[in-house]
């Protein structure tokens, strides 16, 4: 199984997260990581969807998703020079003697503790999925209370523009 990313461009209104999440569902295909956000003009949003499959799966997500009306653009960032990066929030219990090796952990990771009380520790990382991975592996020894994470979500490198890649 090889992991898939795809930047979706769509036109931003009511039923189109629906529309494509059971293009998805119909077909039997799983979405890995989904997200969104609006992109800046408010008439368009960006989708970076991760999939796991073969390159037939992906082909047949492709052409399924740039048959739809409210779908712009389909990019392919798969095996592309891009800037990836997930948001986690972990929320660690700490004592008193814990406290200062988790935040000597959060440095040595550029986090940051965005919230504390005495038994805990919420902290923000950010980064690749094998840092977010690491981090949480290490948390897991001093005992974490509750993991978000974001998904995937990424833009390529350097200068390059989205009307300089390769649509599918």
């Amino acid at each position: 199984m090889k992991r898939y990313v795809l930047s979706v461009l769509v036109e931003n209104h009511s039923g189109v997260l629906s529309k494509i999440a059971g293009l998805f569902s119909r077909r039997g295909y799983n979405i890995h990581s989904l997200t969104v956000g609006v992109t800046g003009d408010p008439k368009i949003s960006r989708m970076t969807i991760v999939s796991l499959g073969n390159d037939h799966i992906f082909e047949q997500i492709s052409k399924q998703l740039n048959k739809l009306i409210e779908v712009i653009k389909v990019i392919d960032l798969t095996d592309t020079q891009a800037v990836y990066r997930e948001l986690c929030l972990v929320k660690v219990s700490v004592d008193s003697n814990s406290k200062l090796i988790v935040m000597e952990i959060v440095n040595a990771f550029r986090s940051n503790v965005v919230d504390m009380d005495e038994k805990s520790l919420t902290i923000e990382t950010t980064g690749d999925e094998k840092k977010i991975s690491a981090f949480i592996d290490i948390m897991k020894s001093y005992g974490i209370k509750e993991i978000v994470r974001t998904g995937l979500t990424a833009i390529y490198r350097g200068s390059r523009l989205e009307n300089d890649v390769k649509v599918i």
